[in-house]
């Protein structure tokens, strides 16, 4: 070889080589073919919850993804608002079967959006984890093999609290709620709940206010009206703010017992401020007081991620992300009836511990804390939370496989 052709060839050798080390180099998961999660959520019309929600889902597939993915592949999710109605949300979860070629379906927010999806679900024979959704038909009457929930449903928030409904020993009650699926059976419940503890308890009102357009002040005052020693309370989101201030503002609801659903929840006891109603007994997520060492190392990530303190919807994001992930691993396979199957008895460490969802209704065993609102601050907190193991609160799997006609 010449030296000008030795020269030419040590010069390509070495634009070679620097060419090489200047390519990103993927590792193998990363170059696999993606895991596409179809997700769709009611985003412009709940943006309190889901806002965080998305965050934890992305705080998940950042950790997973960074950790090799599942099955050597990388986790992709296609979000898409389902409008929070159940015949948009229908047509959505199609375009991303269809059209998106997504491997499976999660999320939904209101029940009512939820139990559209479960029925798709159903019939096109397509994994659905309901994330956020509580009716208690998801998992029961309308319960089917392709659809597993993530949340405590109504019931269990219901018996969650109900041992300090019972405690507090008051005979005259009141109810007030959204009326659609969650509101009307959370009420439902616990009537039925409470009259099987105290037989002797009598309900003097119930107020059955429209979803994000209640006319809080007559609803306040028709509570008020009634007398009731006790009040249970199932709005959220606007429709508790405004409730809770015309409450205050009319003193309706002075010397008066309140057990609420999710009012210890950051979304909705946050922006009351001061104006938190004390004494309230209430499920919610005290991240502030939580001592369990898998919620530190979240909250610890959370705040690195976002500069901000994580919400229940961020909780609720990061589980749903992290129960897929567990549940494709155990399956082996996106396959819908191998993951079906790897999901019933499948057991997933949360922020806020291990889990499980059960075999025979499809129910995860995650929990909630239950504790009494305060003013500390200027800013509304739960005191004294404790932690109610989902497990606790759930009927036994021979009864729950009684609940489940349908699928069966």
């Amino acid at each position: 070889m010449r030296p000008t052709q030795r020269l030419r060839a040590a010069l390509f050798t070495a634009a070679a080589l620097a060419a090489a080390l200047m390519s990103p180099v993927l590792s193998p998961a990363m170059a696999a073919e993606q895991i596409r999660i179809g997700e769709l959520n009611s985003y412009k019309a709940q943006a309190a919850f889901l806002d965080p929600y998305r965050k934890g889902m992305e705080l998940a597939l950042k950790e997973i993804n960074a950790a090799g993915g599942v099955i050597g592949r990388p986790l992709e999710l296609v979000s898409r608002d389902d409008g929070g109605n159940p015949g948009d949300a229908v047509r959505v979860a199609t375009e991303l079967l269809t059209r998106d070629k997504v491997d499976l379906l999660t999320g939904t927010f209101l029940s009512h959006v939820g139990l559209a999806v479960a029925d798709l679900a159903k019939r096109r024979k397509v994994f659905f984890l309901a994330a956020e959704p509580l009716s208690d038909k998801l998992t029961w009457a309308d319960g089917n093999r392709y659809t597993f929930r993530l949340r405590p449903s109504t019931y269990m928030q219901v018996a969650m609290l109900m041992p300090e409904a019972v405690k507090a020993n008051r005979k005259r009650w009141a109810i007030v709620y959204p009326n659609y699926e969650y509101g009307q059976s959370a009420a439902e419940t616990f009537k039925r709940l409470l009259k099987a503890a105290q037989p002797d308890v009598e309900f003097v009102a119930e107020q059955a206010t429209p979803l994000g357009k209640i006319d809080a002040g007559p609803v306040a005052q028709a509570i008020a009206d009634a007398k009731p020693d006790a009040v249970f309370n199932v709005l959220f989101a606007a429709d508790l703010a405004r409730f809770v201030r015309e409450a205050n503002t009319r003193r309706a609801l002075d010397g008066t017992f309140v057990v609420s659903l999710l009012s210890g929840e950051p979304e909705y006891l946050d922006p009351l401020k001061e104006e938190a109603p004390i004494g309230w007994v209430v499920t919610g997520y005290p991240w502030y007081a939580i001592t369990i060492p898998a919620h530190q190392k979240f909250l610890d990530a959370y705040r690195a991620a976002y500069d901000d303190y994580p919400r229940l919807g961020s909780i609720v994001g990061y589980a749903t992300i992290k129960s897929l992930a567990a549940g494709i691993a155990k399956a082996g396979s996106t396959d819908t009836e191998k993951l079906v199957d790897a999901f019933e008895g499948l057991e997933v460490d949360g922020p806020f511990g291990p889990f499980v969802y059960r075999a025979s209704d499809h129910q995860a065993t995650m929990g909630a804390f239950v504790g009494t609102l305060a003013v500390k601050h200027g800013r509304g907190i739960m005191l004294d939370p404790v932690y109610i193991d989902g497990a606790s609160v759930l009927p036994s799997d021979a009864e729950a496989l009684k609940l489940r006609p349908a699928a069966n």
